[in-house]
């Protein structure tokens, strides 16, 4: 499961993001709303994990869609921030199974789909957070302006570097994510799965929003990381994935123990450190994709996890729930994929078919 591939490791790549990721980090700094840097970075990471390569002309039209539909799914997540439970139950149900759907559309696009579905989680659970803390302000429109800002950042350094190497078509820039977009069919075991997952993460959201639990917004962020893409059905991506999320909450909620009890600029210090920590750990993701994918599910859910949870005023007895639904999470997205495994098997056997 922590078996290290030496020769993946890309520093190249993982250097390329913290330098791009520094951008938005200092402007958020000087201008004062650092809340909107998670919409940020997380669009500059995921157009640049959904950039398909080739001339800039085609990239640039692919990255523009990306970023509208995020953008769309940006207003969508932190406009239904103070709405009842139900209506955030019901847009992660149907954001979710939208996204596992989009396999029929070929397989690049359905793990674009599945990096906005991560996307559209973590906004709720965001502007569910903020709205719960009487401290902290956002605006639904400025989210949505941070993210297209992100995407639109990539989109100019992948011109920039277009422009530098003569006009050239590049290639992906993360070649080991699927590039093929042949068609699928849906089958009624591809539909049946997705609906499975979908409701899988809806119940998560419900048992968090529902009842109102203390960071329980950690839960459907766990699950919907335990649970493995009807394309991965591999048992050891499926671990790796799980291992990843729970290391990753481990690792975020003992360095957000550091905030606890700072008042003033001191707190205000800690926080500056703990969002350059979190762009560090996106680094590290990068740098490690082909090294140990634990390793960097791990990075990925750490980073995101200090974001989410840094614009909420943090205690010692906060850390408890955090591990606690985090567990929660992982074990009903684990208990999910063990219902539904002869299922998956035939979706895999039916996804591995071009129609």
């Amino acid at each position: 499961m922590f078996e290290l591939n030496p020769s993946g490791l890309n520093w190249q790549r993982g250097v390329a993001m913290l330098d791009v990721g520094l951008v938005p980090l200092f402007v958020f700094w000087a201008i004062g709303y650092e809340q909107y840097l998670l919409s940020a970075l997380f669009g500059l990471m995921f157009a640049g994990m959904t950039d398909p390569g080739g001339g800039f002309g085609y990239r640039a039209s692919h990255i523009a869609v990306f970023g509208l539909l995020g953008a769309g799914l940006t207003a969508l997540g932190f406009g239904l921030g103070a709405v009842d439970w139900g209506w955030l139950t019901l847009a992660a149900f149907a954001v979710t199974l939208a996204a596992g759907l989009a396999v029929a559309f070929g397989v690049r696009r359905f793990v674009a789909a599945l990096l906005l579905n991560v996307w559209f989680i973590i906004a709720l659970a965001t502007a569910f957070g903020f709205h719960q803390s009487p401290s902290a302000t956002s605006y639904t429109w400025a989210q949505v302006v941070a993210w297209a800002g992100g995407v639109a950042l990539w989109a100019a350094v992948a011109f920039v570097v277009w422009l530098v190497r003569g006009r050239r078509d590049m290639p992906r820039p993360f070649a080991e994510l699927p590039g093929d977009t042949s068609r699928r069919k849906l089958t009624w075991p591809v539909i049946m799965f997705a609906v499975i997952r979908a409701g899988a993460v809806a119940a998560t959201v419900a048992l968090a929003f529902g009842l109102n639990l203390s960071h329980g917004s950690w839960m459907p962020f766990a699950a919907l990381a335990a649970m493995k893409p009807s394309l991965e059905q591999a048992t050891l991506i499926g671990v790796q994935r799980l291992a990843g999320a729970v290391i990753g909450a481990a690792a975020a909620a003992l360095l957000l123990l550091v905030p606890a009890g700072e008042q003033g600029e001191q707190l205000l210090a800690v926080e500056r450190g703990l969002e350059v920590v979190a762009l560090i750990f996106f680094m590290h993701a990068m740098a490690v994709r082909l090294v140990n994918y634990a390793l960097y599910c791990a990075a990925i859910a750490a980073g995101a996890l200090i974001l989410l949870e840094l614009p909420q005023p943090s205690d010692y007895a906060a850390e408890g729930y955090r591990v606690l639904w985090t567990l929660c999470g992982v074990a009903i997205g684990v208990l999910t994929m063990v219902l539904s495994g002869p299922l998956a098997t035939r979706t895999a056997k039916d996804l591995s078919r071009p129609s």
